[in-house]
């Protein structure tokens, strides 16, 4: 357990009647949550060893509070103005402080403070929320947007105009993860906690939440809430047991491995 654990815990529990003089004690500490969900040092959540994921519960919690105790201020920006909240990530951000860092932030990137942006991660015009953690090595193409809380892996693509989802509540529930390797095609929408496992390629256009029908069509078993790893998958239709219409599903058209990913195209992949 962290030690900032219990006491969160504790002030979540009493949300609704916390007296001034406590609020301006836990205000510093929320700060202190912020900056290891920054840091990488602690994750909302955080992959286990056998393969699943653990949600860290207490630092949603965390999130939550810093909503409920910090009053909306006029923030200064280029080119309006922010009112909000939460800071941005990279404010009084110098030379040294970007390449510290060891990222490249495109104009127009947009990164609120409590989220992690990991050494070689690209940032086109694109917006990170609280919470989220980012890889090395990962670029967040133009007009992609991910979520509050979501964990992107290493060497990720999230193209053009994607949508990875964020979830803060239900607190257990798990947020909406992309796991190393991953390929998410422009247009698509992950949402509602699914995870696509390491190495997948998701196409253009694929819709993503937890009661989307996710087709294998080798072994015509459907998965919900998470794409299994080395997927390929495109949109598709899966027709009623009647015929009288069909419904939208994401369709698994093939697996394959890191060797298989290295030799060929993401258009070889995809193509049929």
């Amino acid at each position: 357990m962290h030690p900032l654990e219990e006491l969160i815990d504790s002030a979540w529990e009493r949300r609704g009647e916390l007296a001034a003089e406590e609020i301006a004690r836990l205000r510093p500490r929320l700060e202190q949550v912020l900056d290891l969900l920054e840091s990488g040092e602690a994750r909302v959540a955080e992959p286990a060893s056998d393969g699943s994921w653990r949600v860290n519960a207490w630092l949603k919690k965390a999130v939550l509070l810093y909503f409920r105790v910090n009053p909306s201020v006029v923030q200064a920006s280029a080119p309006a103005p922010y009112f909000d909240k939460v800071p941005l990530r990279f404010a009084g951000f110098d030379d040294g402080a970007f390449r510290t860092l060891g990222a490249r932030v495109v104009p127009g990137a947009v990164v609120r403070r409590g989220a992690h942006i990991a050494k070689d991660v690209v940032l086109m015009p694109s917006f990170v929320n609280i919470g989220a953690h980012v890889g090395a090595g990962t670029m967040v193409d133009t007009w992609a947007t991910v979520g509050s809380c979501a964990q992107i892996g290493r060497n990720v693509h999230l193209s053009g105009g994607a949508g990875i989802g964020g979830v803060l509540e239900p607190l257990q529930a798990a947020p909406t993860i992309i796991e190393d390797d991953c390929f998410i095609g422009a247009r698509s929408e992950v949402v509602e906690g699914v995870i696509v496992e390491r190495g997948s390629v998701i196409g253009m256009g694929v819709f993503l939440g937890q009661s989307t029908r996710i087709y294998d069509r080798a072994t015509s078993q459907v998965h919900y809430g998470r794409v299994p790893a080395g997927s390929v998958v495109v949109s598709g239709s899966l027709p009623a047991p009647d015929g009288s219409h069909s419904l939208y599903a994401a369709v698994i058209v093939k697996r394959v491995d890191d060797k298989t990913r290295a030799k060929t195209s993401l258009n070889e992949l995809l193509r049929e």
